[in-house]
């Protein structure tokens, strides 16, 4: 089913996998499980790979990505901590 969504063969799939470039899910039996947003991650990456880009590089780049992505959740976090406080609120 991923193949026909992507357009990329299952070794280019496992490669990206290898590459540390995508995080499947696994089932209890060990296989992969790929969500929509892996599905539209394995096409970005293709898409960049295409135009040049090192695996090496987006990996970084996903790295930045995440990196940014938790710092917002903790702000998030943070405010809605100083706000319960505030009017005495509990989570």
């Amino acid at each position: 089913m991923v193949r026909e969504l992507t357009g990329l063969s299952d070794r280019q799939i496992r490669y990206y996998e290898e590459r540390k470039l995508v995080f499947p899910e696994r089932s209890k039996g060990g296989n992969r499980k790929y969500s929509f947003s892996d599905v539209k991650a394995l096409v970005e990456i293709a898409d960049k790979i295409e135009d040049g880009v090192q695996t090496n590089e987006i990996r970084q780049e996903k790295l930045k990505e995440n990196r940014k992505i938790e710092q917002e959740k903790m702000r998030k976090k943070m405010l809605q901590g100083q706000l319960n406080a505030h009017f005495g609120l509990r989570n």
